[in-house]
């Protein structure tokens, strides 16, 4: 066989290359990834359904209730899909007028900003299969888009992963800048997903969310708890109606692979496009899109940024050209020897992992919601007089219990919380972040987070109710119950597999009382403290020493990030108020080791977003969380003009616009109703900051101007 060294060149070229270099050797013929089961094909019109909006356009999307079910008890998999796809993208998005949708973001937003009548749907082609090893167990979910307007003489792709624990439509609002610019878009749900297994009845999700029996399913099921008869048996017997999620229970540490299934949807997509664009050579389809020859872009936001980190770090074949991410959740090292500085002075707390600092905000985090300096912040007030309250005083009762605990020294519960919202920002929370406290707690974040990452970094199954939790429907006074069925069939398009979700909650076994929804229940010593033991049996798994504790603290192990992108070129874009995944937790030290490890050749930029937290989407619930309006600027602006930059830069040789702050300007007006947000208050990156926006990144240190 003769080698031929090729040079970079456009796929239109491609053909006359391997033809020159003998293009009918086996090296150069498309094969199907080993790991790949049945491909599913569908072509859409971009009228009837498209890949953007399943057919419902802005307007659509822009309603709050997707269309109904024919069928609630059996929705087929094209109506699954279209909930899906406008739960997502919602989801991710704030959808009002006033906040940008339509005007500095949506369908209707042309590739290059501009602002049209369309209604922005997409025709082209969806590809969805499971990547799997043959044992049925992981079953990840893959999925590439190719837009009819895809352009096989300029080929690009970017990733989609999906955020948080949602499914393979999870990344859709990311997916969106690629199928704009005629990229196809490589998605993953990375091993998680929306869809349960329903344990009581033995029902499970199919690859396109409608369910059937786990006998039916066979290896087709996207997760099974892998539970025996006799053991599903008796653990009906013992917790009737609970359910079991992928990402809390596959028993696989998912979070170690996201890199690797985020570069398997690249291969998907090289594969896809390869066999319908590669040249052909007699009866076989050439590989003649290569990264050689094409962009690939890693993208997406939250976890699904991380994946995309972790991808590049993993990237030993060069599968992918740069990267854009969003508020990405990043693992540092144990030991990374970085130092953040803001304003000039010392973080002293940073680096820390998602499970640690999540517990970490999941034990304090309703007290500090109490205290009388964050009063003002978005549902503050509810919060108060929802879990403050003479009939279910369980905020006051946590403050107490981590009194009694010495977690806590002062002793009334003004000076708790006020010292309980201290102790977030010593960990590294930020200032800005103090107004967020109240709303996250109230939604229950950090116990759904922690709960799931501890179980998924144990490797837990579902038997093991780890530190006594698990998941089942509730009545409104927190008894376990039966989930409505119509609740169930829908869950792989409306759930975001982090219980609570879709209906499902949060469960305490251990109540003095029997068990009940999580911060309803009893705890041992007939306090209603909002289940304080099971929030310190999570944070032990963390800090402890015992076995429990080092199995997590294993699987966490298996999870860290080492810095090197490789070269590539890469920006991040975070908000600085983000209270779920703080700053000075990942973005900010992830930088730092980067040009630690890659010195001169780091081509990663970090631009920090003043004024904007970690979900847009609240933003956009101006009746149910107002102050949020007022305050906070869309990150998802940025994480578009991330992507511009990089793919300008990739294209044109553009230089990428330096580290730095961006000064944006929050709405103001009044909560609930904030003015309509225009291009003022979210103005470009700068090519160039000015000194007082400037970051600073060195080899191991990043200085963060005030």
């Amino acid at each position: 066989m003769k080698t031929c060294i090729r040079p970079f060149v456009p796929a239109a070229l491609a053909a006359a290359v391997l033809a020159a270099c003998g293009g009918g050797d086996n090296a150069n013929v498309n094969t199907r990834p080993a790991y790949l089961g049945t491909v599913k094909v569908t072509a859409y019109d971009g009228m009837s359904d498209d890949l953007l909006t399943a057919g419902l356009g802005k307007t659509g999307l822009a309603l709050p209730l997707a269309p109904a079910y024919a069928d609630p008890l059996k929705p087929t998999a094209a109506e699954l899909r279209r909930t899906a796809i406008h739960a997502n993208y919602r989801a991710m998005l704030d959808m009002t007028a006033a906040g940008g949708y339509g005007s500095l973001y949506g369908p209707n937003v042309d590739a290059q900003g501009n602002v049209t009548a369309s209604e922005g749907k997409v025709a082209g082609t969806e590809y969805i299969a499971f990547a799997d090893d043959g044992s049925g167990r992981k079953n990840v979910t893959l999925m590439v888009q190719v837009p009819a307007s895809f352009n096989p003489a300029k080929p690009c792709v970017i990733t989609a992963t999906a955020s948080g624990s949602r499914g393979v439509y999870g990344g859709i609002s990311t997916g969106e800048w690629g199928l704009k610019r005629g990229c196809a878009v490589a998605y993953s749900d990375k091993g998680t997903g929306g869809a349960p297994h329903d344990l009581m009845n033995d029902t499970v999700p199919l690859i396109d969310g409608t369910r059937t029996t786990a006998t039916v399913a066979g290896k087709n099921a996207a997760f099974n708890a892998g539970l025996s008869a006799a053991e599903l048996v008796a653990f009906n017997a013992a917790t009737p109606h609970r359910f079991a999620f992928k990402h809390a229970h596959s028993g696989q540490n998912s979070e170690k692979d996201w890199g690797k299934t985020t570069l398997q949807a690249v291969e998907f997509a090289y594969y896809v496009l390869n066999e319908r664009f590669g040249t052909l050579d007699g009866s076989q389809r050439l590989k003649t899109l290569t990264p050689a020859n094409t962009i690939v872009i890693a993208s997406s936001i939250s976890n699904g940024g991380g994946a995309a980190i972790a991808a590049a770090e993993q990237d030993t074949q060069g599968l992918i050209s740069g990267v854009a991410v969003s508020e990405p959740a990043v693992e540092m090292p144990a030991n990374p020897g970085v130092t953040v500085q803001r304003g000039g002075g010392a973080i002293a707390v940073t680096g820390k992992t998602l499970v640690d600092f999540t517990t970490y905000a999941n034990v304090y985090q309703a007290c500090a919601s109490l205290a009388a300096s964050v009063r003002s912040s978005p549902y503050a007030t509810a919060f108060a007089a929802g879990f403050a309250s003479a009939a279910l005083p369980v905020a006051p009762n946590r403050c107490a219990s981590l009194k009694t605990a010495g977690l806590l020294t002062a002793s009334t519960t003004a000076e708790q919380a006020e010292e309980a919202l201290q102790k977030l920002r010593d960990y590294g929370w930020e200032p800005e972040s103090n107004d967020l406290h109240a709303s996250l707690a109230a939604f229950e974040v950090a116990p759904a987070v922690a709960v799931t990452f501890a179980n998924a970094l144990s490797r837990s199954s579902v038997r093991d109710a780890l530190c006594g939790f698990s998941y089942a429907g509730a009545t409104a006074a927190g008894a376990v119950a039966p989930l409505a069925p119509a609740a169930l069939a829908g869950m792989f398009a409306t759930g975001n597999g982090v219980p609570p979700a879709g209906g499902i909650q949060l469960i305490n076994n251990n109540g003095k009382l029997g068990a009940a929804r999580d911060f309803l229940s009893a705890s041992s010593n007939g306090a209603f403290d909002w289940n304080t033991e099971g929030a310190l049996c999570l944070r032990n798994l963390v800090t402890g020493t015992d076995a429990a504790a080092r199995k997590l603290q294993a699987g966490v192990d298996e999870t860290r990030r080492n810095g090197n992108l490789r070269g590539k070129p890469a920006i991040i874009v975070h908000g600085r108020a983000d209270a779920l995944l703080p700053v000075s937790h990942t973005s900010r030290p992830y930088a730092a080791l980067n040009k630690k490890v890659e010195g001169d050749a780091s081509k990663l930029r970090y631009m920090e977003v003043a004024h904007a937290q970690h979900f847009d989407s609240f933003i956009g619930l101006p009746t149910v969380l107002p102050g949020y309006d007022t305050r906070y600027v869309p990150l998802h602006v940025y994480l578009n003009h991330a992507l511009d930059a990089v793919y300008d830069h990739l294209t044109t040789g553009k230089a990428l616009p330096a580290s730095q702050v961006v000064r944006t300007v929050p709405r103001g007006g009044t909560p609930g109703a904030a003015p309509a947000i225009t291009a003022a208050n979210v103005p470009p990156l700068a090519a160039t900051p000015v000194t007082g926006n400037a970051i600073a990144i060195t080899a191991g240190a990043i200085a963060i101007p005030d």
